[in-house]
């Protein structure tokens, strides 16, 4: 195992929104200190330095742009790019964006950043590839299931990734996601089996791997919150936040 007192120095850019920041931390924490332990349980465990910068939840909500209207998303660019620079300056080895939705701007929002700036959605098509799956059926947020960047991150690793077809269950999704974020998570889980069951039958020959793309979805499965990929009713989820949280232990851990 690489010495974590050499590790990178990890930036992460949160607050879109807190609680899944919240949750990066902490398991990188605890994944460090498990690595560690396992190494010599009688040392006390070293963990990476990280630093975070910390946005506004409404006010990158708010400068969200209009598809197809390139310049509506200068805003939206500029605002997590300048969190992005301030991480530079304190002097990150790399970053992650810890949600979803900036990875829709990925390359826009990196542009003139110098560190490395961990990609979400290429860990989560590259994690899928290396399960050996096919088809990817995508649950997240409207901006995830509507726009084709995720879809073309799966593409890249010969993965045909779907979004819900019908209005009904994409309505669905959404009405989840708002009540997990009000922390009500009674019947949730049933709720995501069924709704990926009529969606299966509808647009699949046989079972996709179901992407959770969204940080409210996977407390809906708490036993299983913490993992990167888990079964459930002979159905495979894949969890993008806990995939690209490995992904950057994995990268801190990394020689230089």
């Amino acid at each position: 195992m690489a010495d974590l007192q050499r590790s990178k120095k990890i930036g992460i850019l949160g607050g879109t929104g807190w609680p899944s920041t919240v949750h990066y931390y902490a398991e990188l924490c605890r994944r460090s200190v498990a690595l560690d332990l396992a190494a010599d349980a009688s040392r006390i465990p070293t963990t990476p330095e990280m630093c975070i910068e910390s946005l506004d939840l409404r006010r990158a909500i708010s400068l969200i742009g209009t598809d197809g209207d390139e310049s509506s998303w200068r805003q939206f660019d500029d605002y997590h790019r300048t969190g992005l620079q301030r991480l530079e300056a304190s002097r990150a080895d790399f970053a992650i964006m810890a949600s979803n939705t900036p990875h829709h701007r990925y390359s826009a929002v990196v542009t003139g950043i110098d560190m490395p700036v961990l990609n979400m959605y290429e860990a989560v098509a590259r994690r899928c590839r290396l399960d050996g799956h096919r088809e990817v059926l995508i649950l997240g947020t409207a901006l995830t299931m509507r726009f084709q960047v995720l879809r073309e991150a799966f593409t890249s690793q010969d993965i045909e990734a779907f979004a819900p077809v019908d209005s009904d269950n994409r309505e669905a999704v959404l009405s989840l996601i708002s009540k997990l974020q009000r922390g009500d998570s009674e019947g949730a889980a049933q709720s995501i089996k069924a709704l990926v069951h009529e969606v299966m039958l509808r647009q699949f020959a046989d079972p996709p791997a179901v992407c959770l793309a969204c940080t409210e979805l996977p407390l809906a499965f708490p036993a299983q919150h913490d993992c990167a990929a888990f079964d459930c009713d002979g159905i495979r989820y894949v969890n993008s936040s806990v995939v690209h949280i490995e992904a950057a232990l994995s990268f801190a851990l990394s020689h230089r």
